[in-house]
């Protein structure tokens, strides 16, 4: 691993991700989490905060050491037990149906294996739980797409992996859940960045 992307790269995405659009679009979803949540790709910890009241215990899934010791001071302060845990989101080390709530935020875009992640937040989601999604991805509008494409190679390689093409919506059907709520569209700031899928999803059973 670059020293860019063990030590930058964390920090620039922390501010990134910090912008008053993004936060917005956390505030609306997150706090519709219950019970054992499983967070995948918890970063920074900018979604701690955020969760309510009826968080019993987030279980914190990220491959990165370096970035979750930025989440430190957030973790001390949350009112519920949180327990990190370092791995891939393709491989959950988490028995079958353990978990309430699933939540990724800009993060299906990063993960090498989207479709393999999304089966394994399947397989450990218990049958009543969900998915909670707020990812940015594919536009609709054949120009944006075209310049999502055109940027795609640079942007994977400055932005950690970060995929600007990926169709959330597709992926998460393939994965075999069913999506129960959905919202997309722009928001603010470049198209190609900005085009936005944000959810629930269920398990088919």
């Amino acid at each position: 691993m670059s020293l860019y992307a063990k030590y930058i790269l964390p920090r620039l995405i922390n501010l990134a991700m910090r912008n008053k659009v993004a936060m917005a679009e956390r505030r609306k979803f997150v706090p519709l989490a219950s019970g054992t949540v499983l967070e995948v790709g918890v970063g920074s910890g900018i979604n701690i905060p955020l969760y309510g009241r009826d968080v019993e215990t987030l279980l914190a899934v990220d491959p990165s050491l370096e970035i979750w010791r930025l989440a430190r001071r957030r973790a001390g302060r949350a009112p519920f037990p949180i327990k990190f845990l370092r791995c891939s989101a393709e491989q959950i080390p988490l028995e079958d149906r353990t978990v309430d709530t699933v939540v990724t935020t800009w993060t299906l875009c990063t993960i090498p294996d989207p479709l393999r992640a999304l089966r394994e937040m399947q397989r450990v989601l218990k049958p009543e739980g969900q998915v909670i999604f707020v990812e940015h991805g594919r536009s609709p509008d054949a120009r944006v797409l075209a310049w999502q494409n055109r940027l795609n190679p640079l942007w994977n390689r400055i932005g950690g992996g970060c995929n600007l093409n990926r169709k959330i919506d597709d992926l998460i059907l393939e994965a075999g859940l069913r999506i129960t709520r959905m919202e997309t569209g722009y928001v603010r700031g470049p198209k190609p960045l900005t085009y936005l899928y944000r959810g629930l999803a269920r398990r088919p059973d």
